[in-house]
C-alpha cells in the first residue's frame, strides 16, 4: 500500500501547505522509501535551499537525517523531534494503516531553542565560505520544544483525519 492509495496527491499537498502555513517549516510528506511525494517547497530559511542544492548537502545532511528520524518514527510508532547534522530541527509523524508503515509527514528548517546551526559541519560538508554561511544562518527561526510538540500534535491530527476519510471510501 502507498500513501496515494489512501488519499490523492492533492490531499497530501494540502497537508504540506497546512503544515507550512501553521508552522513556517519546510513541510513535506515522504513515502516509505524516503522520497517526497510532492514538489511543494516553501523554505523556512535561506540556508536550507543552499544545503539541498548541493549534492553533498542533500546526501550527507538532509537524506541521512530523514532516514534516521523516519526509522525512529517507524520503530516507535510515535512522532519524533530531532536535529539534522546542520543543527536544524526536523519533526515527523509516522503514517500507519493498520500495522503497515507508509511514510511520514513533517517539517524542518528551524533551530530548537538553545540550539544553533552547526556552521563547522555545514562548511566541511558543502564547502561554503564561512562568511556566506554566517549570513545564511543569521535569520534561521527558533522554535521552542513546546511549539514543536504542538506542531507534531497538529500533524498527527491531520494525518488521522486523512486516514479516517480513506476508511469511508468504498
Amino acid at each position: 500500500m502507498k500513501l496515494t492509495d489512501i488519499a490523492p496527491l492533492k490531499i497530501w499537498l494540502e497537508l504540506e501547505q497546512k503544515i507550512n502555513e501553521r508552522s513556517g517549516l519546510n513541510a513535506s510528506v515522504f513515502d516509505v522509501a524516503g522520497v517526497r511525494i510532492t514538489d511543494f517547497k516553501r523554505w523556512a530559511n535561506k540556508l536550507c535551499p543552499v544545503i539541498k542544492a548541493d549534492e553533498k548537502g542533500q546526501n550527507y545532511i538532509c537524506a541521512v537525517a530523514h532516514q534516521n528520524i523516519a526509522a525512529q518514527a517507524k520503530r516507535t510508532r510515535r512522532p519524533i523531534i530531532s536535529e539534522c547534522d546542520a543543527g536544524l530541527m526536523k519533526l515527523v509523524v509516522p503514517i500507519f494503516i493498520g500495522g503497515e508503515f507508509l511514510g511520514v509527514a513533517g517539517g524542518c528548517g528551524y533551530v530548537l531553542e538553545n540550539g544553533e546551526v552547526d556552521s563547522f559541519m555545514v562548511n566541511k560538508t558543502i564547502g561554503i565560505a564561512k562568511e556566506k554561511l554566517k549570513d545564511l544562518s543569521a535569520d534561521v527561526p527558533v522554535m521552542t520544544m513546546d511549539q514543536a510538540e504542538a506542531h507534531t500534535q497538529f500533524i498527527q491530527h491531520e494525518v488521522d483525519q486523512i486516514i479516517k476519510e480513506s476508511e469511508k471510501m468504498p
